[in-house]
Order: structure tokens, then sequence, then C-alpha cells
């Protein structure tokens, strides 16, 4: 009779337990930036597989003028539990109150990188005379609208004397990877940060843009202070930022963080 008694209420407490871990599961609304996506589009579905939490992401660049841009997302009302974006850009949103700044963690290092149509003959670009010649020789050059692509109109072409030449045929691509409209043929050169431009098919990466010209962008992350979740979007910050999983982060052509 007493086990008779035993095996419901150890059924019953099992049951109780599982309700209460699926109760616990929340979906988290994650806002991040085209830089760490890559790295992201792996490692968010291996979080969530293991905290039983969904995954909502919003896709938009660090800065910007688009309503995409995750500062202007913000702005405009919409909540995020993470926001995954160019270090500076995050800065800037812990400045005006809009992220907790204690939840602030760095997740890697990111550098600028040029793309050729696929098929196309791939230049050496490993030092600055070389990238220069590429670069007036080319018909046309496209760049992102986020940090790299700031760095190239505003920094790099001034650094290697080309600023005049290259103004009349480069362009700033907003919102659209810029190693697509390269794959399409509408532009002869791309340049992007590695990780973004890696994924795109029609493509082909010729390499990082010389180290003493280079621009290194962080990406971090936080969480709004008017998170839904903090507590499992702490949890999710803490696995992006942790040493297991470095070797996903660098395959995907970003550089860990020294710690």
């Amino acid at each position: 009779m007493t086990l008779q008694i035993k095996m419901p209420l150890t059924a019953l407490l099992l049951s109780g337990i599982a309700l209460s871990s699926a109760a616990q599961a929340e979906t988290l609304n994650v806002m991040t930036s085209g830089g760490f996506a890559a790295a992201y589009e792996q490692l968010g579905p291996q979080f969530a597989a293991r905290s039983g939490d969904t995954l909502n992401t919003i896709s938009g660049p660090s800065m910007g003028k688009s309503p995409q841009a995750i500062p202007n997302r913000l702005a405009n009302g919409e909540h995020a539990d993470v926001v995954i974006m160019v270090g500076y850009a995050l800065d800037e949103l812990i400045k005006q109150g809009k992220v907790d700044p204690a939840s602030r963690v760095e997740l890697a290092d990111s550098r600028i990188g040029m793309s050729v149509k696929a098929g196309a003959a791939k230049p050496s670009i490993a030092t600055q005379e070389a990238l220069k010649a590429v670069l007036l020789k080319a018909r046309s050059v496209a760049y992102s609208d986020s940090a790299s692509g700031v760095y190239v109109e505003k920094e790099l072409f001034k650094k290697l004397g080309i600023q005049t030449q290259l103004a009349p045929k480069s362009t700033m691509i907003e919102r659209t990877p810029v190693a697509s409209v390269v794959a399409s043929g509408d532009y002869e050169l791309g340049f992007q940060q590695v990780a973004e431009l890696l994924p795109i098919k029609g493509a082909t990466f010729v390499g990082k843009i010389p180290e003493d010209v280079q621009s290194v962008t962080r990406f971090a992350a936080g969480i709004p202070v008017n998170a839904d979740h903090p507590k499992e979007a702490k949890a999710m910050l803490d696995y992006l930022s942790s040493p297991e999983v470095q070797q996903t982060v660098q395959a995907t052509g970003l550089d860990s963080v020294s710690r």
C-alpha cells in the first residue's frame, strides 16, 4: 500500500518540476547587428537548446539613419532583452540611459576585409601600396553603412591619399550586405567586416586590409533598462562571451577578445 502511494506522488512531483521548467522558459527579443550575426546564428540556437528559451531575433545596423538601426528601433519604442552591436554605439546607448551599464559584455573584435565577384581575379592587398593600386584601378567600390564603412569613407581613403579619386566611384550601401552587391556585379570591390563578407555566396573573400591601415571594431552586448527578461538575458550574454564558444566565434571571421 505504501508503495502504491509513493509512485503517484513521485510522478506528480516530476510532473510539477517539468511544468515549472516549462513555465520558466521565456521568449527573448534579441537585436543584433551584422558584424556578429554569423556567430550568433550558430550560438543563439545552442543557447536556446540549453536554456529552453526561445529567441526572437531582430536584425539591424548598429548606427545610421534607417529605421531598422538598433538605436532607432529602441527610440521608436521597440523592446529588446539583448542588444548586440558595435561597442561604441552600445556605449552611446548606455550614456543615454537606454542600456544597463552593468550588463555590458565584450564579445569579439572584427576587422575589415575586401571581396570581389566569384570568378574574378583575386588582387593582392597585402600592403598599403598594393591596396591603393587596386582601389585606383577599380571601376566601382562599395562599403557598408556601419562602422567599417564609415572608416573606409572617412579614414582609409584619406590615409591612402586617394580620397579625391575614390569619391566619384565609391558608394555606401545601406542595410544590404556589401558582398551581395558585389556578387550581383553592381560593384567591383566590396569592403565590410570580414564576418559579414564570408557568408555571402557569389562573392570571393580576398583578405583583410593591411594591419597598418586596419580598423578594429569591438562588438559588445548589453541589456536594455526596460528588458522584459533581464535574468535570462544575462545568462545569454554570459554564454556568448564564454571561453567555450570562442572556436565558433573565430570560425566566422571574428577575433576573440583578450580577457
